[in-house]
């Protein structure tokens, strides 16, 4: 199976059109030749219609094409008539999706007044008790007979009244029947998705588009692939347009790396017709951040002809990481072999700052760029044998190579491959400099997307930025895009959601004293939930969780064990450093010294 035409060329997935409300009085085409669409959600109370017309109207302000608002209840969603009145009547024509989870009655409600509805396969006929039970083929059966009977009603009158839906599978609330069969895996998801789908086609409902969110970008990467690929195996009117987007980001620079990982990466290579960036921010600074990386995808996906034909590189269903030899890197770190990723810095990098570097900083160089022991290769050339000694040489591409650098290291990597050669990589987030510097928003775009992207191919030992013109900014950036694709842990790990109509508390507060807490435990990740949809899937693998479980309430997690219930939420943040260090998780922040 193939996700994409080719991991060297760009070439945008042909899919078929969906129509989000009326083309011709305001709606959305998605899909076909059309341009990706950005959307974002509202994060205040359903019920609060002003509140609701106003931050639409400020998505809309700054370039939102579609709007989602939750819909917990009937009643929130029969509240969407009012809302959607009174855009109208300001003349805002944006469509608007209706959130649904757990309540098909709303979803058959929210259909009367809304564009699209979103619906989680998860939970939309399940409701998640994380029950461990063996399913025969005839328990897995009945089991879709029983979902096909609940939505099937949803189906029939989304297509009576002209409305899109998306099928919305979410990493963090996979069905237990899902979950028992496929287990907590990409192709659980995709198997998820694709039940609904045939319950759509089985009544010639095709308007419809599929997402496959997680808050990992390596397994948001790899369910997006693996989800191409199994439509386009199916047939070719199985494609569906995609949504694309890394679920609890969280803030700062933090989420737009995670974002630009997962959602760049796909897009380089042709997926995706809507996007959104999830930020536990205000919404419309998610437009912005849209925007941004949407402008890039020219600059980083390759639209010339691959000059060799070549394998595929790496396996892009099951992310495992390039095995190589160990290799010296500096007089103080290795790379390759099971050493973790390095960060490596240019000469006048680290005379910026190594003066500023105490012995027990995790952010430090690692190796210096014009000091390595380095081959320099161009990939767009026939790589022989003779021009690569042993494995234990540590290879990068030349700088000036007319390409991208995703497609530039892919193109190194199979040439490698072809001749049986394991050498360790140097990563680089450009190959050539620009005439002018890039805004600091721009440099962490194109090296998180650049990096991040062959990360998640499982290619890299260790990595170079220089797209950033600040010494200390892209020392940091370099780290910070290593843990949040998984690579490295220095710091706080956080999984935070984007905050909506859901939500018990609010996000941007809560997870700002929750790090002024905590964001000295290395090694430690955290998940902060507005309410229970996502949470403890979500929280898998996160040591500990901090869940809005009723107003005013608080449930703590451990994993995706739920501890203690219903605390406060004045003391919430307290008993959550109290449960850390139950479990032996918690030192004490470093007293800053006073000045002499």
């Amino acid at each position: 199976m193939r996700y994409c035409v080719s991991p060297y060329l760009f070439h945008r997935r042909a899919s078929r059109e969906v129509t989000v409300g009326d083309p011709a009085r305001g709606g959305v085409i998605i899909g076909g030749v059309h341009p990706v669409v950005k959307q974002s959600m509202l994060t205040c109370d359903t019920m609060d219609t002003a509140e609701c017309v106003k931050q639409t109207l400020e998505l809309v302000a700054v370039g939102c094409q579609i709007v989602r608002i939750t819909a917990p209840t009937v009643k929130d969603a029969a509240n969407l008539k009012n809302i959607v009145v009174e855009l109208r009547a300001r003349g805002c024509l944006v469509p608007i999706v209706a959130d649904i989870h757990f309540k098909p009655d709303a979803a058959m409600e929210a259909a009367n007044w809304v564009e699209m509805v979103r619906i989680n396969p998860g939970n939309y006929a399940d409701s998640k008790k994380f029950a461990i039970k063996e399913y025969t083929d005839g328990d897995y059966i009945a089991e879709l007979g029983r979902i096909e009977e609940k939505f099937t009603p949803l189906v029939l009158k989304l297509k009576e009244l002209n409305r899109a839906l998306r099928i919305g599978t979410n990493h963090g609330s996979l069905s237990d029947r899902i979950m028992n069969r496929y287990g907590d895996t990409p192709l659980g998801m995709v198997e998820s998705a694709l039940e609904f789908a045939r319950i759509c086609r089985k009544h010639d409902f095709h308007n419809f588009k599929f997402s496959m969110k997680s808050s990992n970008p390596k397994v948001m990467i790899e369910c997006y692939r693996l989800l191409a690929a199994r439509l386009d195996k199916e047939g070719p009117d199985w494609n569906y347009p995609l949504h694309l987007g890394v679920t609890e980001a969280g803030e700062g620079e933090d989420g737009r790396i995670k974002s630009a990982i997962g959602i760049g990466s796909l897009l380089c290579d042709g997926l995706g017709d809507t996007i959104r960036v999830s930020l536990t921010e205000d919404s419309p600074r998610e437009i912005e951040v849209c925007n941004d990386l949407l402008a890039q995808i020219p600059k980083l996906a390759n639209a010339q002809l691959p000059i060799l034909d070549l394998q595929f590189p790496f396996d892009p269903f099951h992310f495992e990481r390039r095995a190589t030899p160990e290799v010296e890197l500096s007089d103080t770190a290795k790379c390759g072999g099971e050493q973790t990723v390095r960060v490596v810095v240019t000469r006048a990098t680290f005379d910026k700052v190594a003066p500023k570097i105490r012995p027990k900083d995790d952010v430090k160089p690692e190796g210096i760029y014009e000091d390595l022991n380095l081959l320099e290769l161009d990939p767009t050339q026939e790589i022989k044998i003779e021009d690569i000694n042993c494995d234990t040489q540590l290879v990068t591409v030349k700088d000036g190579v007319n390409l991208p650098p995703i497609t530039a290291f892919r193109l190194l990597i199979a040439q490698l491959n072809k001749l049986g050669r394991r050498n360790p990589i140097l990563l680089k987030d450009c190959l050539a400099f620009e005439a002018s510097v890039l805004e600091p928003k721009i440099a962490l775009l194109r090296a998180a997307v650049n990096i991040g992207s062959l990360l998640a191919d499982g290619i890299g030992d260790a990595i170079l930025v220089r797209g950033e013109s600040g010494a200390g900014m892209s020392l940091r950036l370099a780290y910070n895009i290593l843990q949040a694709a998984g690579c490295r842990s220095f710091k706080t790990d956080y999984v935070a959601c984007p905050s909506c109509g859901r939500t018990l508390f609010n996000l941007q507060t809560v997870t700002a004293r929750i790090k002024a807490r905590t964001e000295h435990l290395k090694g430690v990740k955290i998940a902060i939930m507005g309410c229970i949809v996502n949470g403890p899937g979500e929280m898998a693998d996160a040591d500990f969780g901090y869940v809005g479980g009723a107003p005013g309430k608080i449930n703590l997690y451990v994993g995706k064990t739920p501890i203690k219930f219903n605390i406060p939420e004045a003391e919430a943040v307290e008993r959550l450093v109290d449960l850390i260090k139950e479990h032996n998780k918690w030192v004490e922040p470093e007293v800053a010294s006073a000045p002499s």
